[in-house]
């Protein structure tokens, strides 16, 4: 039986990350090109016929909307190239789950897509990523799983675990299994039937441009304002259900631009409070940074908070 044929992207992060041999922090990210770094697992040739693509050597801290629109891009054309069976994207787990979750809105993949990354650098004493990206070439491939993905989806492969794009978190700053699901909470619906949101990003140059507000006991509510002054939309991640105080709502009262509510919270859905924030965004289970991933998609299609709040209802 011939072996399928999987690309592997890699962006840089920690599991292309240099420091002092040995140690697993004060390395810094994105230094082992992408080619070594697949040379480095031999084990993958295994079980696959694997071939390697550097989109970019970076922290993941500065991927940026340009870099997600190129990775789409290339994604979609593997998507439809009859040769490749499926893609592994390395990436670094800080903001894993956006770009994750960005490519499963923007790409149709019935192909696998599984992205991966690592606690550790490569010098450090045990390195995981080498585990990590075999076992997600394994997915990729095939292997390792009882039942194959779903289509139309993207999943992240972490110490052993597979996690829909939708529901993936980092839950971790510093554990091996840092990966795990968010405000959906126990990802038992990974399977459930939804009616995708898809934008057509392939002819961007980039995105509208959105930010996260974090709501604190007595923010000052200036923040808003000036949050407001440099983005096309914004996403307050405030306390419990999305709540915030009376100053931030009346500040609210002024700004034009849509506004989506999430919570600051790990868990549960956002009811959205008609007092603080008349006519604005739930975002329900999501994330503030998963909700800012859809809203900068949204905002490629309409301004319109109506037509905006239907994505978001089936999101």
């Amino acid at each position: 039986m011939a072996k399928k044929r999987i690309v592997v992207l890699t962006t840089g992060g920690t599991i292309a990350g240099v420091g002092e041999s040995g140690k697993d922090t004060g390395y810094v990210s994105g230094q082992v090109p992408g080619a070594d770094l697949v040379a480095s697992v031999p084990e993958l040739a295994e079980y696959a016929d694997v071939s390697v693509e550097e989109v970019c050597n970076i922290n993941s801290d500065d991927i940026t909307d340009r870099i997600w629109i190129a990775l789409a891009n290339r994604v979609k054309e593997l998507q439809e190239d009859e040769s490749v069976d499926g893609i592994v994207i390395t990436h670094g787990t800080d903001t894993m789950d956006e770009t994750a979750y960005f490519l499963s809105l923007a790409v149709k993949c019935e192909k696998p897509v599984i992205f991966t990354g690592s606690m550790k650098p490569s010098t450090a004493k045990n390195p995981d990523g080498p585990a990590n990206l075999l076992g997600a070439v394994r997915v990729a491939a095939g292997f390792a799983v009882d039942d194959d993905p779903p289509e139309n989806s993207v999943w992240v492969y972490f110490a052993g675990s597979l996690f829909d794009a939708r529901n993936v978190q980092k839950c971790s700053a510093s554990a091996l299994d840092a990966m795990g699901v968010d405000a959906a909470g126990d990802g038992s619906d990974l399977n459930a039937p939804r009616e995708k949101n898809f934008f057509d990003v392939s002819k961007l140059e980039c995105l509208p441009r959105v930010n996260v507000v974090y709501f604190s006991v007595d923010a000052n509510p200036k923040v808003l304002e000036y949050a407001a002054c440099v983005s096309d939309g914004l996403v307050i991640a405030g306390a419990g259900s999305g709540e915030f105080s009376k100053a931030w709502a009346e500040k609210l009262e002024a700004i034009d631009i849509p506004v989506v509510i999430a919570s600051r919270t790990n868990h549960g859905n956002v009811t959205l409070n008609e007092t603080l924030a008349p006519g604005r965004i739930c975002a329900g289970t999501l994330a503030p940074q998963k909700a800012a991933v859809l809203l900068r998609l949204c905002l490629t299609v309409s301004e319109n908070p109506r037509v905006i709040k239907k994505f978001f209802a089936n999101a």
